[in-house]
């Protein structure tokens, strides 16, 4: 999703591909964190902690910041 999004972007943009990398991490976090029967057993909170939703904020704003350095105008 976030990473198709990044991969579809102009060539001029030049998205590092360590961000694509990152949403990649983020992509995988939507569908398992939203619904409450992909998980064999346990509610979608009982897998995920600190770690993992420190680490997809710290990713998503860096998604962010380029998003805006890339919207500023010249």
């Amino acid at each position: 999703m976030v990473a198709r999004l990044l991969r579809l972007l102009p060539p001029e943009l030049s998205v590092p591909p360590e961000l694509i990398e990152k949403a990649r991490v983020l992509d995988n976090f939507y569908v398992p964190t939203r619904y409450p029967n992909t998980h064999v057993e346990g509610a979608p909170f009982e897998h995920y902690g600190p770690i993992q939703s420190g680490e997809a904020i710290k990713y998503a704003r860096e998604i962010v910041a380029f998003a805006r350095t890339k919207m500023a105008r010249p």
